[in-house]
């Protein structure tokens, strides 16, 4: 039986218009609709008078234009990116025509990955370099408000949560959204990581998720759970493929993601790759080529023996 993942979709909002969401909490919402933003980035501001702003979004003038005058005369002391893809992190050089706040991040694009003598050379925003790279368990402080820096790698390899801490509100990013699994794509986004980032979240008391797309989600533990299992039973369907004769990830998808349109399977496939690198490293799949879309894959430990 299929996993069901308790997704959400639904939300009440008008692009532009800066929004109270909960004590202590605004959005904004880009416009920038996709299959793979939904209604577009969510913007967010943390407190009053001197705040911070979490995930300026992508590279568009009226978004940063909407966000400044509706913060009015309120001054943006932190700007928080919880990683660099392009719907994301671009908004924060165009905020800076606006404010002398400083930047934080986990690091530049890869760096995740650099830390471990992995090139990343694409698919993300290459120009962005925080003020101030933060590790996991940092602790920003604000005027009225203080935000713990969870590390959470795996949809990138630089992705960091924050905490609201007053609130126990954890801003999520693309980690864990309420309308939709992650897509993690080699050689940035690792699935391991990504699933050691979603047990690490098991282990917190977090009230409540809010991701940078989408509503919040509220059931922050039963969510998780149904996440980690979806990626499970992802495996399990790769496994059966292969016994079944089908060696390619390529044709791994369309059994894989029925109902999914056709323009969403190169991104399915990325997402494959990883699980597939999962399962090669734990001997549950071998290759006699290098990893990648186009290897053949054949059944590996006792399904091999």
């Amino acid at each position: 039986m299929a996993v069901e993942i308790p997704y959400r979709r639904e939300l009440e909002f008008s692009y532009g218009e800066l929004t109270q969401v909960a004590p202590g909490i605004r959005r904004i919402i880009a416009e920038n609709p996709s299959p793979f933003t939904l209604y577009g980035t969510g913007t967010y501001v943390l407190g009053s008078g001197e705040v911070a702003v979490i995930d300026p979004g992508p590279a568009d003038p009226t978004h940063i234009q909407a966000l400044v005058d509706g913060l009015g005369d309120e001054r943006i002391s932190h700007i928080l990116v919880t990683h660099t893809h392009m719907d994301h992190s671009p908004g924060a050089a165009l905020l800076a025509q606006h404010t002398d706040a400083s930047t934080y991040a986990f690091g530049p694009h890869g760096a995740g990955k650099l830390e471990e003598g992995v090139p990343v050379e694409e698919g993300g925003d290459m120009e962005f370099e925080p003020d101030h790279e933060v590790r996991h368990g940092d602790v920003i402080e604000g005027a009225d408000w203080s935000a713990e820096c969870v590390y959470t790698p795996g949809h990138t390899s630089n992705h960091m949560c924050f905490q609201l801490r007053e609130q126990r509100a954890l801003f999520s990013g693309d980690h864990v959204m309420g309308w939709s699994t992650s897509i993690i794509s080699p050689p940035d986004g690792d699935m391991l990581a990504y699933m050691d980032s979603l047990h690490l979240l098991l282990e917190r008391d977090d009230a409540i998720y809010w991701p940078t797309h989408g509503p919040c989600i509220e059931d922050t533990q039963t969510h998780v759970r149904a996440f980690i299992e979806h990626r499970k039973e992802r495996e399990r369907q790769i496994i059966d493929c292969v016994e079944q004769g089908i060696h390619r990830i390529k044709d791994m998808v369309p059994r894989m993601y029925v109902g999914t349109p056709e323009f969403m399977y190169p991104a399915a496939a990325r997402s494959v790759l990883a699980a597939v690198e999962c399962l090669v490293a734990r001997g549950d799949l071998l290759t006699d080529a290098d990893i990648s879309l186009d290897a053949e894959y054949r059944p590996g430990g006792s399904a091999d023996a």
